[in-house]
């Protein structure tokens, strides 16, 4: 079974969204416990990878001041999140490459462990998260993955044809999905803010 150190990954937060269903504000910046939502995830995700890179198409200089590199889309058009993995890919050094959503605050302390370890015993290109809805059925968290430095080429000719769909360009390639239900898992580690009725929402838990 392959051995994955952490200092052969980089996380990238993902942070270049529109926030349309924000009223368009930078989602990233919204505060959160009194910091920006993307200021929680790279905290969170520094201690987990060996370097950490911020995905952003707007305030650039503000996310510059977090302390990591500022990554602007180099695919035209707001093409997704799938544009900001491929700026992450062109600039990742290691041979994985991590991504989180700037909107998930509370997202495992032990996220890229498990991811690593599902994906060296499955010899996958992909490994993804699910966690339970509410409903306790497992729904892919395909934001929330991890995936070989190499798949770079491949994700640049899905986007140049066209294509936007994480899971269409994962299920091209061997993906092993890694469950966070465990016992004493947090069950909204990976809720979302795409409101700001969620933003609310979480800052009142």
């Amino acid at each position: 079974m392959p051995i994955i150190s952490t200092v052969d990954i980089t996380g990238l937060v993902l942070a270049g969204g529109q926030g349309s269903r924000m009223g368009g504000v930078d989602k990233g910046l919204q505060t959160f416990n009194g910091r920006p939502l993307a200021q929680h995830a790279l905290e969170r995700l520094t201690p987990q990878v060996g370097a950490c890179l911020i995905s952003a198409n707007r305030h650039l200089d503000i996310y510059a001041g977090f302390g990591a590199p500022v990554l602007p889309d180099t695919v035209t058009g707001f093409a997704g999140p799938l544009a900001g993995v491929l700026a992450g890919l062109e600039r990742c050094e290691t041979p994985w490459l991590v991504t989180v959503p700037c909107d998930s605050p509370r997202f495992p302390a032990d996220l890229v462990a498990r991811l690593e370890e599902a994906a060296a015993q499955d010899d996958a290109e992909i490994a993804m998260v699910v966690s339970p809805d509410d409903a306790g059925v497992l729904r892919r968290q395909p934001v929330f993955c991890l995936l070989r430095a190499t798949l770079k080429d491949s994700l640049a000719r899905f986007l140049a044809a066209d294509g936007r769909k994480i899971g269409a360009w994962t299920a091209k390639h061997h993906t092993v999905l890694v469950p966070f239900d465990r016992p004493g898992d947090d069950p909204a580690a990976f809720s979302n803010t795409n409101t700001l009725e969620d933003l609310q929402r979480l800052q009142a838990q």
